[in-house]
């Protein structure tokens, strides 16, 4: 199945930001072996030059090693990952914050919210 990507941003930045959120998830593990290039890039419906750009900066970053007879795999460096997954998760609040106060929300209020929907959640409404 292809993956949803928008036109309005670089494709290999989504597929970057795709496989980062695969790793630190934990679907590929650390130490891992990823798929092929052109097996990424035929899941992703994009072509394999795209995909080999996306390797490329996921390499640059560290997040992802080049073995001549591996392949390409996962970082073992667990701390990487970590700050990869942290800075994600700023980025992702950042934004948060961003159009909770587009639409008039301080941020107390935002957190208030938050925590009245986990309430919610918890209880199970």
């Amino acid at each position: 199945m292809a993956w949803n990507l928008d036109c309005d941003r670089p494709i290999y930045l989504q597929l970057v930001e795709r496989i980062q959120k695969q790793i630190v998830s934990g679907q590929y593990r650390p130490g891992s072996r990823l798929p092929s290039v052109r097996e990424l890039a035929a899941i992703a419906s994009v072509n394999p030059n795209t995909m080999q750009k996306a390797f490329t900066e996921l390499e640059r970053g560290g997040l992802i090693i080049t073995q001549r007879t591996n392949g390409r795999i996962v970082t073992e460096d667990q701390n990487m990952i970590d700050n990869v997954r942290r800075e994600m998760a700023c980025k992702h609040t950042d934004e948060f914050f961003r159009r909770m106060e587009e639409i008039g929300y301080t941020r107390q209020e935002s957190i208030e919210r938050i925590l009245k929907f986990s309430e919610r959640e918890e209880r199970g409404e």
